[in-house]
Formats: C-alpha cells, sequence, structure tokens
C-alpha cells in the first residue's frame, strides 16, 4: 500500500511539473490577475484530485485538467462580475499590470506590447490562441475543450495570428517609420 502511495506521488509531481505551467498561463489569460489565476488553479487541481477517484487517484488527462479550469473559470467570472457590480457603487477600481505570458519578459517593452495586443484579441481568439501556444493542446483537444471543431480551432488560431500579425506590422511601421 505505502509503495502504490510512493508511486502515485511520484505520478503526481512528474504530472505537476510538466503541467502546471500551462495551467497557470492558461489560467492566467482566462482571470487577468495572477493571484486569481493561482487560485483557479488551486481549485482545479481540488476538483481534478476528487474526479480522480474513479481512476485511483491517477493524475488526469492534460485535456480534462484544462476542460475543468475552463468551467472553474467561467463559474469565476460570473462571481466576480456579480461581486464587482455590487462593489461598484461602493468603490473604484484600480486595476493592476499582470503579466501572464513570459515571466523573464515581464519588463520588457516588446513583451508588454504583445501582451497588450493578446489581451485586445477577441475572447474566442485569444482563448485557442492561449490553448495553442501555451497550452501545447493540439487543435483536436481544444476543439473537444471547448465544444467546437478542430477546423474552427484551427480557425480562430489562424485568425487570432493574422490580427496580431497585422496589429504588430502596423505597430513596426509607425515606430520605424
Amino acid at each position: 500500500m505505502a509503495k502504490n502511495q510512493q508511486a502515485l506521488g511520484k505520478q503526481w509531481k512528474t504530472w505537476l511539473d510538466e503541467s502546471a505551467p500551462r495551467l497557470l498561463a492558461y489560467a492566467r489569460a482566462r482571470c487577468n490577475n495572477a493571484q486569481e489565476a493561482e487560485d483557479l488553479l488551486q481549485d482545479a487541481l481540488i476538483k481534478l484530485w476528487a474526479y480522480q477517484e474513479e481512476r485511483e487517484h491517477r493524475p488526469p488527462d492534460l485535456p480534462l485538467a484544462f476542460s475543468v479550469m475552463r468551467y472553474l473559470g467561467l463559474d469565476h467570472g460570473r462571481k466576480k462580475g456579480r461581486q464587482e457590480k455590487r462593489n461598484q457603487k461602493i468603490i473604484q477600481f484600480q486595476k493592476g499590470e499582470d503579466h501572464w505570458l513570459d515571466p523573464t519578459m515581464e519588463d520588457s517593452e516588446e513583451a508588454e506590447i504583445l501582451r497588450q495586443e493578446v489581451e485586445s484579441l477577441p475572447d474566442k481568439l485569444r482563448e485557442v490562441l492561449t490553448l495553442k501556444i501555451w497550452g501545447g493542446l493540439t487543435f483536436a483537444e481544444i476543439g473537444e475543450l471547448l465544444a467546437i471543431s478542430n477546423n474552427t480551432a484551427a480557425s480562430r488560431y489562424r485568425y487570432a495570428l493574422e490580427q496580431l500579425q497585422k496589429k504588430l506590422k502596423h505597430l513596426k511601421n509607425s515606430l520605424h517609420g
């Protein structure tokens, strides 16, 4: 029994080492706030542990983890929206900056420009882009997660890249004449 628990612990540690950065990047894209993203990831891990009971608590598949995070993020967003409406009458919120892309580039001007352009994308495009690039999912996995076809996932990804390319090309031309 103890050997099984040790082996299970190693499996989860390996899975977390490989998956946690991707999941956190996705959570940051959904929350636009580092602390909320960490809370979302923690809630998702707790829920995943409970879901895995019928699989002897083995680590879950990555698409399942993204799916759980997506639905918890949607619930969190709804709750947050209602709370903000209530609090708006009492206090004014100041948004802090969040660096959900590459933490090594947080202070880079180019990273800030890219971050702003990614955040300005429509939600559907930003979500697919984030899942593909930072999440490392395939279009089939993204399609399953978002309940869309593989072709729709690929199209949204392509449109996101095209929009970013246009915006950044325009910005580059305006900066460098």
